[in-house]
């Protein structure tokens, strides 16, 4: 990226920008390089303008939440990295049982102010972290239940700064996939709950919440869940345990002997590190199963070699 348009950004966005930020500390992993540009809208407007910018000069852009599902290199990300932590925080509750939600929303509020309003449908997402939009955008789901169920429609906005607006009609789900446009950002999403017995809720929420803490390692920095699993009744988890990987390391990163797949930043994990553990993975049960594990978290700043060495397609 040509320090001409770091110069143009952080003289029309000051207190927007970061330039040559370390993503380690917006990463759930603890892992990255520099960001040429970390860009943190504020609003609608802030967004377009960044949007606008980078397309009409070819600048490579990657939209990102909290950061709780992604690997970003170690070499960082050569373009502008939008994160929308910051903002698209609106949460509107309707008496018909209605949620109309900015992506920006972390997914853990929506749960516990859901909850609190008698709806029920969200309480084995509970504890589950990131953002609203990621969560939607990649079907997140927990324990049979996923948040696509409750779908009415989505705001988003193209890569030209223009926007959109998509019913449920014009989306497809399927498990950790939706069709939403990949040149689109999610600005705010609305959805369609019903009530039910509060005590039942909370019940089954703790019983969720629970389970979360015995069987994943909370206590270490990660990315969640590695792969995506293989069906409905086969968990790569245990493929990967069967596959005798648990507690396997490569510098600072270890596939975690609570939860085989999680892979944890134990100090100072490098993007390198994760990534051997995940080709070994990968290699171990294809070989082992026949099965060939495709990746639940996103990768940031790889190049193309490592990519198609994975088999990665961002869908």
């Amino acid at each position: 990226m040509k320090k001409v348009h770091q110069e143009y950004i952080l003289e029309k966005f000051p207190s927007l920008v970061k330039i040559d930020e370390s993503m380690k500390k917006h990463s759930s992993f603890g892992i990255g390089g520099k960001a040429k540009i970390l860009f943190l809208p504020q609003n609608t407007h802030d967004l377009k303008s960044i949007l606008k910018y980078s397309s009409n000069n070819g600048i490579d852009t990657y939209v990102m939440g909290s950061g709780s599902n992604i690997l970003i290199s170690d070499k960082g990300f050569n373009g502008i990295l939008i994160s929308l932590k910051r903002s698209f925080k609106n949460l509107d509750f309707y008496d018909n049982g209605e949620i109309t939600a900015g992506s920006g929303v972390m997914l853990r509020r929506m749960v516990k102010e859901a909850i609190d309003r008698n709806l029920k449908g969200l309480e084995s997402l509970a504890g589950v972290p990131g953002t609203l939009g990621g969560a939607l955008y990649m079907n997140a789901g927990a324990y049979g239940a996923e948040i696509s169920n409750y779908f009415l429609s989505a705001r988003m906005m193209n890569m030209n700064g223009e926007e959109i607006e998509l019913s449920k009609d014009n989306v497809r789900f399927s498990y950790r996939k939706s069709t939403f446009p990949k040149d689109c950002i999610l600005l705010e999403a609305r959805f369609k709950f019903q009530y039910g017995d509060i005590e039942k809720i909370k019940k089954d929420k703790n019983k969720f919440s629970i389970s979360r803490v015995e069987n994943q390692p909370l206590n270490f920095r990660s990315a969640g869940s590695v792969f995506k699993n293989p069906s409905s009744t086969l968990a790569a988890g245990y493929l990967i345990d069967q596959a005798g990987l648990k507690g396997e390391r490569k510098g600072g990163a270890m596939i975690s002997d609570k939860h085989a797949n999680f892979i944890v930043n134990h100090g100072n994990a490098e993007s390198s590190d994760v990534i051997y553990l995940i080709k070994k993975i990968k290699d171990k049960i294809f070989h082992k199963f026949n099965i060939n594990l495709e990746l639940e978290i996103k990768l940031v700043g790889f190049e193309q070699k490592i990519l198609n060495e994975l088999g990665y397609n961002e869908s």
